[in-house]
């Protein structure tokens, strides 16, 4: 089949179509980041009157800082228990809610509200919920007997933090599972019925796999989440802490351009953040274009 091919009457008017997303993608993202790789390159003190160029020197001073590289880690920790939470539990949902035939629509809705919250505010909400002096949870941990506080505790504070931005993912990821799902033809479900598999050997032998490129896709786009949109979700629940043990990478930033006022650094650090993105979206674009081809 043909595709129609589109004609313009001017040949400016392509051109001018284009010209709005081209100025926004300008200011917001080529600018900005071009002036961060070049503070990258500078060092200044304090007060912003003197500035000096020290080319990879901020590079090579935050790969020899500790507390850089602890913020690495605690990354890499907190990116994995977010992604493996928010899709688990997504997928759950999307599995329970596919197998409705009335009031799926309801639930669906239901799901999906949580992504209307903000960042900060589903952040507050969860310090309220573990909050160790009026929080529900501590208190039924307690009759437990577990001694919950994340003010103190670096392992309470990363469980709250994964928690919290887990629960504002699962909507995003919910739909697509249930989309996935949805494609499935029961015919093969059927047949492996037929065969006498089981519930369970159905679902991870057939349907897991048709999944499998939703499944990467939701993956990549749940580690960029969890690196680069839960400032607000850290800044709101724990601000760093305690002891550094939830400062992830974007919090880090902030703090030290924002807070500590070492911009060189900052910048230097928003390169790197800019470079994972970047290797990641390669990545992703890389399957996608093997799975079209295939």
């Amino acid at each position: 089949m043909q595709t129609k091919r589109m004609t313009f009457s001017s040949k400016w008017l392509p051109y001018a179509l284009l010209a709005p997303q081209v100025i926004v993608t300008l200011i917001f993202f080529i600018w900005p980041a071009a002036q961060a790789l070049y503070q990258s390159l500078l060092r200044q003190d304090i007060f912003g009157l003197s500035t000096d160029f020290v080319g990879l020197d901020n590079f090579y001073r935050l790969f020899a800082d500790p507390l850089y590289l602890n913020s690495l880690n605690v990354t890499f920790w907190f990116a994995v228990g977010t992604t493996l939470l928010s899709m688990s539990v997504s997928l759950l949902f999307a599995v329970m809610v596919n197998r409705m035939i009335r009031s799926r629509d309801s639930y669906t809705t239901f799901l999906v509200w949580p992504y209307a919250v903000a960042p900060a505010i589903a952040g507050v909400l969860w310090w309220f919920i573990f909050n160790p002096s009026i929080g529900i949870m501590p208190y039924m941990l307690e009759g437990l007997g577990y001694d919950w506080n994340h003010r103190a505790s670096s392992t309470d504070a990363m469980i709250l933090v994964i928690i919290a931005a887990a629960w504002k993912q699962i909507s995003y990821n919910f739909l697509f599972f249930l989309a996935g799902l949805q494609s499935i033809p029961q015919s093969l479900i059927e047949a492996a019925a037929i065969d006498g598999a089981s519930r369970f050997k159905r679902f991870w032998t057939i349907v897991f796999p048709l999944l499998s490129p939703i499944t990467f896709f939701l993956m990549v786009v749940n580690v960029v989440y969890a690196m680069f949109d839960t400032f607000g979700v850290i800044h709101a629940t724990t601000a760093g802490g305690p002891s550094q043990a939830t400062n992830i990478l974007v919090y880090k930033v902030y703090r030290d351009g924002f807070v500590n006022l070492n911009l060189g650094s900052s910048a230097a650090q928003s390169v790197i953040l800019m470079g994972i993105v970047i290797v990641l979206t390669v990545i992703q674009f890389r399957y996608i274009e093997r799975r079209v081809n295939y």
